[in-house]
């Protein structure tokens, strides 16, 4: 009866992408997050080889706390930092070759808007494929825990493809990292980088 109680078990993978800030101690075994600063950037994946739900405590450097459910199977990103909110979404597969291709204005500018829709949640949803994660929430990404999620601060444009098959590659950025993008690529146009109505220091 035991064996069979743990192949069921062993048969369940919930992986989780933990985005925190300098220093926190993220404890897989107590599933608790401890921040130690407000600022920075760490990351690191955690796993949890179980049917049941897990439930995972943060504690912010100023005290607060917040338990952030993992219901189900599948790979998840869990926002932990203190006040940056992660954005993003799946990333269709390119060649080094397509990845460094010059783009029109037209499409630069189209990147741009899109980019601003990313950073205030519009048109952010699961069938997009799209994200937008507070912090102190995380969110199911996909349920392929082989897929390849880059996150933020990582200068990663391309990815490896392996036999037939298209990589499945999810990008994800801070926000504060976005609007740094969309700053530069409204200067490339020739467009004020006050357009964008977002207030450059504050973080959603």
């Amino acid at each position: 009866m035991f064996s069979v109680l743990f192949a069921a078990c062993s048969g369940h993978t919930k992986k989780v992408i933990v985005y925190a800030n300098t220093d926190a101690d993220i404890n897989d075994q107590t599933k608790t997050i401890t921040q130690k600063d407000n600022e920075g950037h760490l990351d690191k994946e955690i796993q949890f080889n179980t049917g049941d739900k897990v439930t995972i405590k943060i504690i912010q450097k100023d005290g607060s706390t917040a338990n952030i459910d993992i219901p189900e199977d599948g790979y998840y990103i869990l926002n932990a930092k203190a006040k940056d909110t992660i954005v993003g979404g799946y990333q269709k597969y390119s060649t080094p070759e397509e990845a460094n291709r010059v783009i029109s204005q037209e499409e630069l500018k189209h990147n741009i808007d899109s980019l601003q829709q990313l950073i205030t949640g519009q048109n952010t949803n699961v069938t997009n494929h799209t994200f937008f994660i507070p912090p102190n929430t995380a969110a199911k990404i996909t349920a392929n825990t082989d897929a390849t999620i880059v996150g933020p601060y990582h200068g990663m444009t391309s990815i490896e493809q392996k036999g037939n098959k298209e990589p499945e590659v999810y990008r994800f950025y801070s926000v504060k990292e976005v609007r740094e993008t969309i700053d530069k690529l409204q200067k490339l146009t020739g467009s004020d980088s006050t357009t964008n109505n977002e207030k450059p220091e504050k973080e959603k």
